[in-house]
């Protein structure tokens, strides 16, 4: 190989990966922006079939600070009529001990919402496990649009993933989260803009294949 071909090839890679981390960065910021954005929401609430709260922590029965605030904000959805009911999400972390979603419908019961205008599912651990089931209820139920209630930079991931389950979804956060440190808010947001940004990769690699097959057809 002459030395002109080794140096129009480390040049051709070194532009190709140059490319590649642009493209990273690019696509991260536009992530951050995009959590910002579904924390802030700039659009007033219509009205809505139901509230999915997403699961929080619990302590045995009583629900954690973040747990509480997200219960407050549907129960505060509910009373204004804004939902007409309120759809609790999150299984137990531990054989024995009662489930987030247990433990959010113990506690709006508590504050004065219809038992009737509850509905709970046990069994999921994650953002995508609370959707999924809380779509079968849905269906179950004869609901067809919801709002989302979680943290304000929980927000975004929740209603992307939503979406692609075909959910009617608006978002409302949380007035009040625990990452109000400038360093633990910052944190945070980083984290989802990170994770927003996987699992939008992840989608659209598993909407590859039929993309090439749609492809073929117009050749």
């Amino acid at each position: 190989m002459s030395s002109g071909s080794r140096f129009g090839f480390w040049y051709c890679l070194r532009t190709v990966i140059a490319g590649c981390c642009l493209f990273v960065v690019a696509n991260y910021a536009f992530s951050v922006a995009t959590v910002y954005q579904f924390g802030h929401p700039q659009k007033l609430l219509t009205e809505s079939d139901a509230a999915i709260v997403l699961g929080a922590a619990a302590w045995d029965k009583r629900p954690s600070p973040v747990f509480r605030e997200r219960i407050n904000h549907a129960i505060n959805l509910y009373r204004a009529g804004i939902v007409k009911k309120i759809l609790f999400t999150g299984g137990s972390p531990r054989a024995g001990f009662m489930t987030e979603a247990a433990v959010g419908r113990r506690y709006a019961i508590r504050n004065g919402v219809d038992a009737n205008d509850i509905i709970y599912e046990n069994h999921s651990r994650d953002t995508w496990q609370n959707l999924v089931n809380a779509k079968a209820l849905a269906d179950d139920n004869d609901l067809n649009s919801f709002i989302i209630v979680s943290d304000p930079y929980h927000l975004a991931r929740a209603c992307f993933m939503a979406r692609d389950l075909g959910l009617n979804v608006q978002v409302s956060p949380t007035p009040t989260t625990r990452y109000t440190a400038t360093q633990s808010k910052l944190r945070f947001i980083a984290q989802e803009s990170y994770t927003l940004m996987i699992y939008q990769w992840v989608q659209h690699l598993a909407n590859f294949p039929r993309l090439i097959r749609i492809l073929r057809t117009l050749i």
